[in-house]
C-alpha cells in the first residue's frame, strides 16, 4: 500500500489540511494514505511579511496551493504569469533554468515542485532588492 511518506526531525512542524502538527523529540516517519492532503513544511513556509519582490510572490502563490488556503485553478491562473514575466526578467542567466523548471512543474499542477524550483531563488531576490534576512 502507497502513499506520501514524511521523514520528520525532532521537533518539526508540518501543515497537513490545515492542522499544525508538531514531531515529538526524536526523528520519525508518517504515512499518508489519503490522497489530495494538503501537506507543507514549515520550514519551506514564507510567510507573507518576507513576500519582497516578483520571486517571493511566486512562491507564496505556489504555496497557498499547497497548504491547500488556494484554489489549484486559481493559484495556477495566478502564477503563470508571475512565472513568464520571471523568465524575462532572469533571461541570460542560470536562474532562467529554475523558473522554466517551475513552470514545467506548474503545468502538472505539481505546486510543491514549483516551491522547490523557487526556493532557491529567494536569497538572490533578496541581495538583488536589498532586502533584510529574516
Amino acid at each position: 500500500m502507497g502513499g506520501l511518506v514524511l521523514k520528520l526531525a525532532p521537533n518539526e512542524r508540518i501543515l497537513i489540511n490545515g492542522l499544525l502538527i508538531e514531531n515529538g523529540p526524536k526523528k520519525s516517519r508518517m504515512t499518508l494514505h489519503s490522497d489530495g492532503a494538503h501537506v507543507l513544511r514549515l520550514r519551506d513556509a514564507l510567510h507573507p511579511d518576507d513576500v519582497t519582490g516578483p520571486v517571493s510572490l511566486a512562491y507564496h502563490v505556489a504555496q497557498l496551493a499547497v497548504s491547500g488556503h488556494a484554489e489549484p485553478d486559481d493559484a495556477a491562473r495566478d502564477l503563470r504569469p508571475r512565472l513568464a514575466d520571471l523568465a524575462s526578467a532572469f533571461e541570460g542567466t542560470q536562474a532562467v533554468e529554475a523558473v522554466a523548471k517551475a513552470q514545467t512543474a506548474l503545468e502538472t499542477s505539481n505546486f510543491y515542485k514549483a516551491m522547490r524550483e523557487l526556493g532557491p531563488l529567494l536569497p538572490l531576490e533578496r541581495e538583488m532588492l536589498g532586502a533584510p534576512v529574516r
